[in-house]
């Protein structure tokens, strides 16, 4: 007896300092989420300035955000998978430092190709970095509460990431420089790397080493590349461009090769166990169509209140403040008490359908309308709407999956946002562009009143079909979830037990 009485406090302090380790592993992770999610807008507001300084055209500087995208979303899977071969510590800290040095040689481009490779290396090591991160947390917190908590703040940063990058790339663009939008990843990648080093885990490989699945590398990211390339030349040159049908049909080949290809692999790149579970599908659909929906308030909420009310870049970026406060008050709300008590299946279509009414409520906005009594109230509903979407999608979309496989199933729902984004952007841009041209045709002469006349209808109607985008991930996510109490299979690739059954540590 006096050996345990004497132990007890030991014992205490020892689950303490883990726990506390926990939570600033959390942190470190948090901040390198927010480097990789900010960095998709900050460096949108810095266009024109970088256009004006090194001189390129109009025609060449889509290809800033779209080397970006294309690295980023054909590599994730790749990115998710090397952090499960070779421990998600090393992989964390490689794809901070990567993300740092691309972003320091961006910052200082003299030429718009340096800018523009620097921009892929950027996705190339964001690839890597981001679902490491999302597999970081889900092998560390295995504790419900604990892990509700944590998915409740990344869900909320993952959210909320691309209105802090046009709050911080107005500030930087107006009171510094643009390369300044560049170079601040590398002061954030310092503190991720140090917290990384200090409190990240790293224990002993079990087992032998898994093997990497290069056919099917091959074949995802060559389908993931043309499927983002197809739609950003959509955004460009319209769906009636060859090129545009040429590179989504080879996506879809290249997809259904892949496919067959895990059927038989040995050692499979994504085992379809993982995406075919009912709740992890409702999970990656239910984060796709959100992120497609979301480009809807962030690109065109911006245009208008720049362009239309003529807000300067960081009074745009200030607007989105209260969307964000709202976006985390409900993130933390949902994973810490809505959803334990009512699971994804109740509060992924209620996110959804708020998302329907703020889109909706946006398409009241005319040239007369103010941001207090018009713009707020859309934005504080879309705000909610985002924090009770992510979080539950996030958190289910990697619950139960073992940890070999951490990685790669954390990719997905980086891959599902990103393809979202890519075909939200491409789709709301074309009907945005075809609405504003029709305006104009039917109101001719076109005046400068005609045309911001057809700016504003132009942007309605993306936000009506950015109501419909998130009308459809009401229906799915409400069909295809799982009753609570009813969770995810636990049937696992090689017979293993899954994450959420014991207590782990990351790798």
């Amino acid at each position: 007896m006096p050996q345990t009485s004497s132990a007890s406090p030991v014992a205490a302090a020892a689950a303490a300092a883990t726990s506390s380790r926990r939570w600033w592993t959390l942190t470190a992770v948090a901040i390198a989420q927010l480097m990789v999610v900010l960095d998709a807008t900050v460096v949108n507001i810095a266009l024109p300035a970088a256009q004006a300084d090194l001189g390129f055209s109009n025609g060449d500087r889509q290809w800033v955000i779209t080397a970006y995208s294309l690295a980023f979303g054909s590599l994730l899977l790749l990115g998710g998978r090397l952090s499960d071969l070779i421990g998600r510590k090393r992989a964390f800290i490689i794809g901070l430092i990567g993300f740092a040095l691309a972003s320091a040689l961006g910052g200082a481009a003299d030429s718009f190709g340096l800018l523009v490779a620097a921009r892929a290396l950027q996705g190339a090591f964001g690839a890597l970095l981001a679902p490491t991160a999302l597999a970081v947390l889900t092998t560390t917190f295995t504790i419900p509460k604990e892990r509700a908590r944590a998915f409740g703040v990344f869900g909320a940063i993952a959210g909320a990431g691309g209105a802090v990058g046009l709050l911080l790339g107005g500030f930087l663009t107006e009171r510094l420089d643009w390369r300044w939008n560049l170079y601040i990843n590398v002061f954030i990648a310092i503190i991720a790397i140090i917290g990384a080093v200090i409190f990240v885990s790293s224990p002993k490989r079990e087992g032998p080493r898994p093997k990497l699945d290069v056919p099917g590398t091959i074949l995802v990211s060559g389908a993931l590349f043309t499927l983002v390339y197809g739609f950003s030349n959509a955004e460009t040159d319209g769906w009636d461009s060859p090129a545009t049908w040429g590179m989504l049909a080879a996506s879809v080949v290249l997809l259904v090769a892949f496919v067959f290809w895990q059927r038989r692999a040995a050692h499979p790149l994504l085992p379809l166990s993982i995406v075919l579970d009912r709740n992890r599908g409702a999970a990656y659909a239910s984060v796709l169509i959100a992120g497609a929906g979301m480009f809807g308030i962030f690109l065109f909420v911006t245009y208008y209140l720049q362009a239309s009310l003529g807000y300067s870049p960081i009074q745009t970026g200030l607007s989105f403040l209260p969307m964000i406060g709202m976006l985390v008050l409900a993130a933390q709300l949902s994973t810490n008490i809505f959803v334990p008590r009512f699971g994804p299946k109740v509060m992924v279509p209620f996110g959804m359908l708020l998302g329907v009414t703020g889109m909706l409520l946006l398409t009241r906005l005319t040239l007369d309308s103010t941001y207090a009594a018009d713009v707020l109230p859309a934005l504080m509903v879309l705000g909610f709407a985002m924090g009770s979407i992510m979080p539950a999608s996030m958190q289910t979309a990697t619950l139960g999956v073992d940890r070999q496989f951490a990685g790669v199933a954390s990719a997905m729902v980086n891959t599902s946002q990103q393809v979202g984004g890519s075909i939200g952007t491409a789709l709301l841009n074309t009907l945005a562009a075809t609405a504003a041209t029709d305006f104009v045709a039917s109101n001719l002469p076109a005046s400068p009143e005609v045309l911001a006349d057809a700016a504003v209808h132009s942007y309605s109607t993306a936000y009506f079909w950015g109501a419909g985008f998130f009308l459809v991930g009401a229906i799915l996510s409400a069909l295809l979830f799982r009753r609570r109490g009813h969770g995810v299979s636990l049937h696992n690739p090689e017979g293993s037990a899954p994450a959420a059954a014991e207590p782990v540590v990351a790798h």
